[in-house]
């Protein structure tokens, strides 16, 4: 079982450390900045390759990896939007089926999530095959003490890659915070039930968009239709594994928590100090949220 990672100047996709770890610390990186990508990895690793490969080009990396990856019984790769988009390219060129959207892989079996993340169904994996796993579900343990990972292995694409034409960036656009999927998302304000009302959200939103953040919710919320499903974090919403969290009025009930991935900093405001989200956050304020939410707006003029 191998990990399969897109890198894009360096960077590591979401769900790039939980991959190569389900994959039992063996990776194989493709893309620009790869070597730097490979240091940053924060899952143990056992073997790491990469392939300096410039922009993004799914169709010549299936052809020119197809060699190294057939001796793979599984490949594993990110549901990133990269991963969503390599896999099934590999799968073609390989000749295998893609198991897609899996929440745990073994050498026996993958446990897929399906209609939208509300059922887990198993499959059983009796042959190569290659898997997506969505980011946020899976965790990766602390490196241990002394922990020194592997020299890479530099792999070179198959001269067949050379015959493949892919589709022709003509731009790449910015990501809107309000509109992009928030498994993607550095920076998220999310409102919990504490925030008590509709038009709470709506100014919510708008803070968001002030600073440049994405915004979610709990289950409750969204089963009030005070926001859309997608906006929805936790086991039965979106994983998610921002840099930055900032939680309105939520308690912190483990099925949102359990989604919520490890950001670099919480912050929470709640008039319960003693809920687990405000025992998780780094900075927590204990006040009322609805309230800090208006100031908030009012000084950023939202």
């Amino acid at each position: 079982m191998i990990a399969v990672v897109v890198v894009r100047g360096g960077a590591l996709p979401a769900g790039a450390d939980e991959t190569v770890a389900e994959a039992g610390g063996r990776a194989l990186l493709i893309g620009d900045g790869t070597a730097a990508a490979a240091a940053d990895l924060r899952a143990e690793v056992r073997q790491v390759e990469i392939v300096e490969a410039g922009p993004f080009a799914p169709g010549a990396w299936s052809a020119g990896l197809a060699a190294r990856l057939a001796r793979e019984q599984l490949v594993l790769l990110p549901a990133s939007p990269d991963g969503r988009d390599l896999a099934p390219r590999l799968a073609h060129t390989l000749g295998r089926p893609l198991l897609a959207g899996a929440l745990e892989v073994s050498a026996q079996r993958a446990v897929l999530a399906r209609q939208g993340g509300l059922v887990a169904e198993e499959h059983p994996i009796a042959g190569p095959a290659v898997v997506t796993l969505v980011p946020g579900v899976r965790g990766v343990e602390p490196l241990p003490a002394g922990y020194r990972p592997p020299e890479p292995g530099v792999v070179t694409l198959s001269p067949g890659a050379a015959g493949v034409h892919d589709a022709e960036v003509v731009e790449v656009s910015p990501p809107d915070p309000s509109t992009m999927d928030l498994a993607e998302a550095p920076f998220i304000l999310a409102g919990g039930a504490g925030l008590g009302s509709e038009e709470a959200f709506r100014t919510l939103e708008k803070v968001a968009g002030a600073l440049g953040a994405s915004m979610g919710a709990t289950r409750v919320v969204t089963d009030f239709g005070w926001v859309p499903f997608e906006r929805q974090i936790g086991t039965t919403g979106v994983a998610v594994d921002p840099e930055v969290y900032v939680a309105f009025g939520i308690s912190g009930a483990v099925q949102h928590t359990s989604g919520l991935g490890d950001p670099e900093h919480i912050i929470a405001v709640n008039t319960d100090p003693s809920c687990p989200m405000m025992a998780m956050a780094e900075v927590a304020i204990v006040s009322d949220a609805p309230a800090v939410l208006t100031e908030l707006a009012a000084r950023l003029e939202a």
